[in-house]
């Protein structure tokens, strides 16, 4: 009879053995099937391009397939409100620029998702806002830029990628903080606005590192200032903007993934572990150097921070400009 007591408890003690083995198993198993990343633009923009290069490295990471689905609309309204509605499994991802993440809510009155409440993944990459000037348009300094604009108030033109575009609020924190005003020039998308500088049909422009420096490169725009709080890298001749007196300016766009609300920490921690080693991957380096842009990574805890702190940002300058909601 011992003996039986001896030998069920050995076989009691092995299966918790094995279930134990089996829940931690199942616990790490994520991902066990395809995941989707919803990009919230249509396909071929810098968002577009940097995501999918990231879900290529995913799913070689995860050996699963990472999809990645365009869906635009409503500045990025529509792709996040799919989702911020999806189920908080970790299988549907984020990856967006400032709009959905940081300023949308200012400019919508009605906003279909709460992006105070999306589950933080990772800051995948930045790239600075730059000041580029016509080749056409005399200012050759920030300061000459300045000067000429206080001079002539609302005669110095300057193109935006649109209403609502982060362009534009760069323009209007410009405005205010060095205490000018300019003649904004609103275009449909970036690339009209980039020719029309090009031409010298505008003065200048508040334009993404990534496309203004080959331009600048090239001998074709001037780039007189950079929007990041310190010289970058890529242009350590080019003076920040609080270098020129413009005190606390600061314009940088920036690429990020969150995914639905409620998502179990342990799957979000784990998916912000896994884009930090894609991160560390020599090609994607390279790929997010030659789009110009910056590499940022993170804990999920910096992540929270840095979408609040351009939240607060973006939020006090469409504010103060006093741009109304649309429907």
């Amino acid at each position: 009879m011992r003996c039986l007591r001896v030998a069920t408890s050995l076989l009691v003690a092995i299966v918790a053995v094995a279930i134990a083995a089996a829940d931690g198993h199942a616990q790490s198993a994520f991902p066990s099937r395809p995941v989707k990343m919803i990009v919230p633009y249509p396909p071929g923009g810098g968002t577009d391009l940097l995501a999918r290069v990231l879900a290529q490295q995913l799913g070689q990471k995860w050996k699963q397939s990472v999809i990645v689905e365009n869906v635009g609309g409503a500045g990025g309204n529509v792709g996040a409100e799919q989702v911020f509605r999806a189920a908080p499994d970790g299988y549907t991802l984020l990856f967006a620029s400032p709009g959905p993440l940081a300023t949308n809510a200012f400019m919508y009155q009605t906003m279909p998702y709460d992006m105070t409440k999306w589950t933080p993944i990772a800051v995948v990459a930045t790239s600075p806002y730059v000041l580029a000037v016509s080749p056409h348009f005399d200012a050759s300094s920030i300061a000459q830029v300045i000067a000429d604009a206080k001079a002539t108030p609302g005669q110095i033109t300057s193109a935006t990628p649109g209403v609502g575009s982060l362009g534009q609020f760069a323009t209007i924190e410009f405005e205010m903080l060095a205490k000018v005003k300019l003649l904004q020039v609103p275009y449909k998308g970036l690339s009209p606005a980039v020719d029309d500088v090009l031409a010298g049909n505008v003065d200048m422009m508040f334009d993404m590192m990534a496309t203004a420096r080959p331009l600048y490169e090239a001998g074709k725009e001037k780039i007189v200032a950079v929007g990041a709080t310190h010289r970058v890298p890529q242009l350590p001749d080019v003076p920040t903007l609080a270098e020129a007196g413009v005190v606390g300016y600061r314009a940088v766009t920036f690429f990020g993934i969150v995914a639905p609300p409620g998502v179990p920490d342990d799957i979000a921690d784990e998916i912000n572990n896994d884009v930090a080693d894609c991160m560390a991957e020599p090609a994607f380096i390279d790929k997010t150097k030659a789009l110009g842009m910056d590499l940022a990574g993170g804990s999920r805890a910096e992540a929270a921070k840095f979408f609040a702190d351009e939240r607060e940002l973006w939020g006090k300058v469409i504010k103060a400009a006093g741009i109304s909601p649309s429907e």
